[in-house]
């Protein structure tokens, strides 16, 4: 089995993660909007604007939600993140946002299919039972079905594996494949949505783009290895650099909390590979 590229450089859990996920287990559907940069018209006075949509948080990466009725092969726990996740597909423009704000400025398409990306992002999840709003900021990266495999890595997996890897703390000895924790989140969503993937092209035009044997609306699929849904099928792992928490319950007693990560540096001594968070306490 493939075992993650790490480096150590990832600190103890995440002093947010604990108030964060217990937040976000009260809502009635994990839903979180996250935001991607677009390229802009030529007429536009900024390079790059903003494209927004609704998703679904698919808990932390490698600590996958558990479902009863997922059938998929899953790792041990071996490794624990503070790395959100969510899944889509491949066709859908916020791929080629991920690829082309990232520091690669990957534009043409064939450079998007793989994994990779690393596109600046920024999430929300507003959570109305504890009058609370969550905001992360930081990079996503894509886990596409060459994260293994025979042959030479491609740039972006040892991208992926290299930036996600050193945000991974190892909890235990053990093997750890990124393949088979790709395929445990194909195996978590629902058939239905596992049928999605075997859509027309999100986002093309009905009068021009028409179903096929292999493409039309409200498929189920239940093989965990359908070649035309995983070819489509991703997961998309936030790193968070900065974290929020702002509490609006009550209006004498507002509180507003900032995480930030700090990298490891040369400069850190016996800490030397040990990244750490920061928290500051700010006015709402």
């Amino acid at each position: 089995m493939s075992t993650t590229s790490h480096h150590q450089s990832s600190p103890g859990e995440a002093p947010w993660k604990s108030t964060f996920l217990a937040h976000v287990s009260k809502l009635p559907s994990p839903e979180f909007v996250i935001a991607t940069l677009h390229e802009a018209p030529s007429s536009s006075p900024t390079p790059l604007v903003p494209r927004l949509r609704y998703c679904l948080f698919r808990g932390m990466w490698a600590q996958i939600t558990e479902n009863k009725h997922n059938q998929a092969p899953q790792n041990e726990r071996i490794y624990e993140s503070d790395l959100p996740t969510l899944t889509t597909d491949v066709r859908m423009l916020k791929i080629g946002e991920l690829f082309g704000s990232s520091d690669g400025h990957a534009s043409d398409e064939k450079q998007t299919q793989g994994s990779g990306g690393g596109g600046a992002v920024e999430a929300v999840w507003w959570i109305k039972e504890e009058a609370t709003q969550w905001r992360m900021k930081g990079e996503a990266f894509v886990v596409a079905p060459d994260i293994e495999g025979e042959g030479e890595q491609s740039s972006g997996v040892r991208t992926v594996k290299s930036k996600v890897g050193a945000r991974m703390r190892k909890v235990k000895e053990g093997d750890w494949s990124w393949g088979k924790e790709l395929t445990a989140h194909f195996g978590n969503v629902r058939p239905e949505i596992r049928g999605s993937f075997r859509n027309p092209a999100p986002g093309t035009p009905v009068a021009k783009v028409h179903p096929d044997e292999n493409h039309w609306l409200g498929q189920k699929v239940e093989d965990l290895h359908d070649p035309v849904a995983r070819e489509n099928f991703r997961v998309v792992i936030i790193t968070p650099e900065e974290v929020e928490q702002l509490y609006l319950g009550d209006p004498g007693k507002s509180r507003r909390w900032k995480y930030t990560y700090v990298a490891a540096s040369e400069d850190d001594g016996e800490d030397k590979g040990q990244g750490k968070w920061e928290k500051e306490e700010l006015w709402p």
